[in-house]
């Protein structure tokens, strides 16, 4: 087994699975998304994207693109949640905080795709 590869596989599922936990609610309301779930989605996405530098490969670049994309996005969302966080727009805003997590999400999933696909190409 290669620890490398656990490693990697590890961060990208677990960016995925922390940026579904935070997009997961109801879409309007700001007690459903937790803020420190978000940050720590934004910790792990960047840990993913360090992580996949380096991969010379087609499809190591396209997972990187999608890793930078998720950040964009989990950055974006972020600082418009700082923005509003404990102001009255917070509950008029935070669907737009949680449709950047979406996008996010998208491209997180299209890397665990990507992960997937390369794993079942794998021949010994």
């Amino acid at each position: 087994m290669n620890l490398e590869k656990v490693v990697f596989g590890f961060f990208i599922v677990l960016a995925l699975s922390l940026n579904y936990g935070f997009f997961v609610g109801d879409i309007d309301n700001p007690a459903h998304h937790h803020p420190y779930e978000l940050y720590a989605a934004i910790i792990v996405s960047f840990i993913a994207t360090v992580l996949k530098f380096g991969d010379r490969t087609q499809i190591g670049a396209v997972h990187l693109a999608t890793s930078l994309v998720a950040d964009l996005h989990l950055i974006a969302a972020a600082i418009l949640y700082a923005a509003i966080s404990g102001t009255p727009e917070e509950i008029v805003m935070i669907n737009h905080v949680v449709s950047l997590s979406g996008g996010a999400l998208l491209a997180n999933i299209v890397s665990v795709v990507l992960l997937i696909a390369e794993t079942i190409n794998l021949r010994r």
